[in-house]
């Protein structure tokens, strides 16, 4: 360590004390001085610093031994910027969520089946079409099974040996000690890809990725990621009451019109309509409501309406009538009405 002008003259005026001092004294006191130094900065040539072979090793095991850890930063993904909080727990169990300014995913990932959360995410992914959007808000907030495959898979950063090959060994080309992450003295060790910061003290643990700018690894970029919470209880479980896409009996109530029977139509004016149900007997937040409305046929003008609400629901597939009376007309039709009805499906909370 370069000694300042200060450090120096501090240096002079005690060991010109000390030679005054009886030899014994001035043992014991110059051992002292020389230990209180050497404690003040490094030992040259890099001696009581962990070697880099150490680091990178420590890094490695402790990626591959650590039954669990916690991931959390920010990346991006295309044009998106995405916040990011992954537990894994090893052998084969994840929970992440993902967001951004306006979509909040989350998932469970348990071996080979996954847990989806967030209606804006499966909203985007689902059709226009009004039984796609009849899903969506089916749906609500509640969990839904998906493919393993629809998450990310961040080998590079999880996996030892694949983090090693990514970030380490070559790919490292400069080293600077004694950097602090989130309070703890950590070395940056740093090439063309990323910087990595890991604990100065064994075992060596990775605190930090930061990717350089414009650096695709794992199909993101400009991520700079935090690793905590190594061998933490996650307590990752599968969640209850999953949506199953493939097995619509999991859904609440869908109910579509199949047709509407004017038939009773006079004054006032009875009308009925066939519901089929798309989806299942799983409870809604509020029964299912049809909406009759009656318009004129010249103006398009709406002139009537009435509701109606689905109870008792019928099971999957199955069909039920319901209806209701329009007593009370804005205006009179001036030759013909025509009159529809719309389902309004809660869904979830």
């Amino acid at each position: 360590m370069e000694s300042s002008p200060r450090y120096t003259t501090r240096a002079l005026l005690a060991f010109c004390s000390l030679s005054q001092a009886s030899y014994p004294a001035r043992a014991g006191l110059v051992g002292a001085v020389l230990v209180a130094a050497l404690s003040a900065c490094d030992l040259p040539f890099g001696l009581g610093l962990p070697t880099t072979r150490s680091l990178e090793s420590g890094a490695t095991g402790t990626l591959v031994a650590a039954d669990s850890f916690e991931i959390t930063g920010s990346y991006s993904e295309g044009t998106t910027r995405w916040s990011i909080d992954l537990q894994l727990s090893r052998p084969g169990s994840e929970h992440v969520t993902i967001t951004t300014s306006n979509v909040n995913l989350e998932a469970i990932i348990l071996g080979n089946d996954a847990y989806f959360r967030g209606q804006q995410f499966l909203s985007a992914h689902m059709g226009s079409d009004l039984v796609s959007r009849s899903f969506v808000k089916a749906a609500g907030n509640g969990w839904w099974k998906g493919s393993a495959g629809h998450v990310p898979q961040l080998s590079d950063l999880t996996d030892g040996s694949a983090f090693r090959s990514t970030f380490l060994g070559q790919a490292a080309t400069q080293r600077v000690d004694h950097v602090s992450v989130d309070g703890i003295d950590a070395v940056d060790l740093s090439g063309p890809r990323a910087e990595v910061f890991i604990t100065a003290q064994a075992p060596y643990r990775v605190l930090r990725v930061r990717l350089k700018h414009g650096v695709v690894v794992d199909g993101i970029r400009d991520a700079d990621l935090r690793f905590t919470n190594y061998n933490g209880d996650f307590r990752i479980s599968a969640p209850g009451d999953v949506i199953d896409f493939s097995n619509l009996t999991t859904l609440p109530p869908i109910y579509t019109v199949v047709s509407v029977d004017t038939s009773g139509c006079g004054s006032p004016c009875a009308v009925s309509a066939l519901l089929k149900n798309l989806g299942g007997l799983i409870a809604a937040q509020a029964p299912s409501t049809i909406t009759f409305t009656m318009r004129d046929t010249a103006s398009r003008q709406v002139v009537g309406s009435c509701q109606a609400q689905v109870v008792p629901d019928v099971g999957y597939n199955a069909t039920t009538t319901v209806g209701c009376t329009i007593d009370s007309l804005a205006t009179q039709p001036s030759n013909a009405a025509t009159v529809t009805a719309t389902a309004d499906n809660p869904g979830r909370g």
